[in-house]
């Protein structure tokens, strides 16, 4: 199973951002061109492993939220670098969703962040679900309750 997405004619540019920001975790499988100098139409590629398929033709439908592409992040300072490229020229979300300026939906959540979510200690638990609620980007250590 692979995970198709439609670009509006700026395929070429959503897969040079996303080499840049997934560098050695991005690979681009194939690609192909209907006429050797025009544009991208089509290219197959991995994120993490997990494979995508991207078409470059406009008049697609919009990228919507209701499909989004998580990342299990380890650490804030990889939580803060993937967010920060992401919404440089995008959207941020609530909750650890983002939007990229190509209009695909990510969710951002450091690996660190179920630990809080689902601590055995319920009032520890509840504190770290209700800051979620609030954040923008999750920020690990405002999930710790004092």
């Amino acid at each position: 199973m692979r995970t198709f997405l439609w670009f509006n004619d700026n395929l070429e540019e959503a897969l040079s951002f996303y080499a840049g920001l997934f560098g050695s975790d991005f690979t681009l499988h194939t690609s192909s061109r209907p006429e050797p100098a025009g544009k991208l139409m089509t290219a197959e590629f991995s994120i993490y492993g997990h494979e995508l398929v991207g078409m470059g033709y406009p008049g697609g439908p919009e990228f919507n939220p209701s499909i989004s592409l998580s990342i299990a992040c380890d650490g804030q300072a990889e939580t803060d670098r993937l967010w920060d490229a992401i919404t440089h020229s995008g959207q941020e979300g609530q909750c650890g969703w983002c939007v990229d300026e190509f209009g695909v939906s990510w969710q951002i959540s450091p690996i660190q962040m179920g630990e809080h979510l689902g601590n055995p200690d319920q009032e520890k638990a509840a504190f770290a679900w209700q800051a979620m609620r609030g954040m923008r980007k999750i920020v690990i250590a405002d999930l710790i309750s004092r």
